[in-house]
C-alpha cells in the first residue's frame, strides 16, 4: 500500500492517501459482501479450497496472506536500525507496550467480554500477540509521525515476533489460564508448530522484503527503488488483503449471517483495545518527553496489530471456518476506521507539544 506524507498544515488528512488507500474501508466492506455472496452461490467452495494445501492452509489463502505482507516489508529501511536503538526511551517504551502491555490487555479484554465464547476469545488473544508490521505505516505517516522510527520499530517487531510469538501463544493460551484457574485452550499443535506458521508467513515475506531492498538498491540505486519499484508493488498488499477477506468471509458467511451478535461482541473488545492502547501510549510518550513525531509513532505502532499474521495462525492451527479465524477477519474491519479517526485525534493533540512539527 502506498503511504504519502501529509503536511501538518493541510487539514484534509485523508486527501494524502492514494485513491486505493483513501477508500480502504469501502473496499474492505465490498470484499466482505462479495465473500458472503460467493459463499452463498458456491456451496462447494470449501472443498475446492481444501484441495490444494501448504501444510494445513489452502494455497489461495496462503498466497493472499503472503502478498499482504511482502510490499510493506520491502519498504523498511533495514540500514537505519541504529537510528532508533540509540533512542532508549522510544525503544524500551515500544518493547514494553508491544510485548507486555498489548498482549496482556487483549487477554484481559477477551476474558472479560467474551467469557462464554472460547473460540472468539482465543482468536482475539492471538490478535493481541500479533504486533504491528503493516497498515500502521500508513496511519503513522498521515499523522505526521516519524517515518524512519516507524520503519525501524516495524522491522524490530517483525524480527522479535518470529522469536516470541510461539512462546507468548503458549503462555497466554495455556500457562496463564491454568495459573488463574481459567479454562485453557486446547491446541492440537505445540508452541513450535505455531512458531512454524510465523516463520512461514512472516519470515518469508520479511526475507523477501530485505533482499528486494538490498538487491534493488545495489542494482538500480535507492532513488529508483524508492520512486519506481515500491510504488509499483505497493497495491499488491491491498489486493492480497481484499482477496483474503473475500475467501474468509465466503467460508464464514453462515456464521456471520446466523450469529451477527457474536460478530458485534468480537468488535467490542477490539474497540476497547485500540482506544486504550493508542491513548495510553500517546500519553506515555508525552510523559517521558518524546517529541510529537516519535510519540505518534509510539502510539500507532503500539495500537496496531498484524491481522494478516493472526489470520494465518488461526487458519493454520484451528481451520479456515473456525471461530478463531472469524475473530481475526473482524479485526481489520474495526481497525481501519478506528485508526483513521485516531489520525485526526493525533493531529489535534499536537498542541500538547511545544516543538514544531515537520511538514
Amino acid at each position: 500500500m502506498s503511504s504519502t506524507h501529509v503536511s501538518t498544515k493541510n487539514p484534509a488528512v485523508i486527501a494524502g492517501l492514494s485513491t486505493l488507500d483513501r477508500f480502504l474501508p469501502v473496499w474492505i466492506g465490498a470484499a466482505m459482501v462479495a465473500g458472503l455472496l460467493l459463499g452463498r452461490w458456491v456451496p462447494g467452495l470449501n472443498t475446492a479450497l481444501e484441495a490444494v494445501k501448504i501444510g494445513e492452509i489452502s494455497l489461495p489463502i496462503a498466497l493472499g496472506l503472503l502478498l499482504m505482507m511482502y510490499p510493506v516489508l520491502a519498504k523498511v529501511r533495514y540500514d537505519r536500525l541504529d537510528t532508533v536503538t540509540g533512542d532508549r526511551r522510544l525503544l524500551l517504551s515500544s518493547l514494553v507496550l508491544n510485548w507486555v502491555v498489548g498482549p496482556a490487555l487483549m487477554f484481559a479484554l477477551a476474558w472479560a467480554l467474551l467469557p462464554d465464547l472460547p473460540e472468539y476469545r482465543t482468536g482475539l488473544i492471538i490478535v493481541g500477540l500479533a504486533r504491528c508490521i503493516a497498515m500502521v505505516l500508513i496511519w503513522n505517516d498521515l499523522a505526521c509521525g516519524n517515518r524512519e522510527a516507524a520503519a525501524v520499530l516495524v522491522a524490530l517487531n517483525s524480527i522479535f515476533q518470529v522469536i516470541a510469538f510461539g512462546l507468548l501463544g503458549w503462555f497466554y493460551l495455556e500457562l496463564l489460564p491454568g495459573w488463574l484457574g481459567l479454562s485453557q485452550s486446547t491446541l492440537d499443535v505445540s508452541a513450535w508448530d505455531i512458531a512454524q506458521y510465523v516463520l512461514i508467513f512472516l519470515g518469508i515475506p520479511l526475507a523477501a522484503g530485505y533482499l528486494s531492498r538490498k538487491l534493488g538498491e545495489r542494482a538500480r540505486g535507492r532513488e529508483w527503488y524508492e520512486t519506481r519499484f515500491l510504488p509499483k508493488i505497493g497495491p499488491i498488499a491491498l489486493y492480497g488483503l481484499l482477496f483474503t477477506i473475500v475467501i474468509l468471509f465466503a467460508l464464514q458467511g453462515h456464521t456471520i449471517s446466523e450469529r451477527p451478535l457474536d460478530v458485534a461482541r468480537i468488535a467490542l473488545p477490539l474497540l476497547a483495545y485500540f482506544f486504550l492502547m493508542w491513548g495510553g501510549s500517546f500519553l506515555a510518550g508525552r510523559a517521558i518527553g518524546l517529541p510529537y513525531d516519535r510519540t505518534t509513532t509510539l502510539a500507532f505502532t503500539a495500537a496496531g496489530n498484524n491481522f494478516e499474521l493472526a489470520i494465518a495462525v488461526a487458519v493454520g492451527v484451528f481451520g479456515v471456518t473456525s471461530g478463531q479465524a472469524l475473530a481475526g477477519v473482524v479485526g481489520p474491519l474495526i481497525e481501519v476506521p478506528v485508526l483513521v479517526a485516531l489520525v485526526y485525534v493525533s493531529l489535534w493533540g499536537r498542541k500538547m507539544f511545544k516543538e514544531p512539527v515537520d511538514a
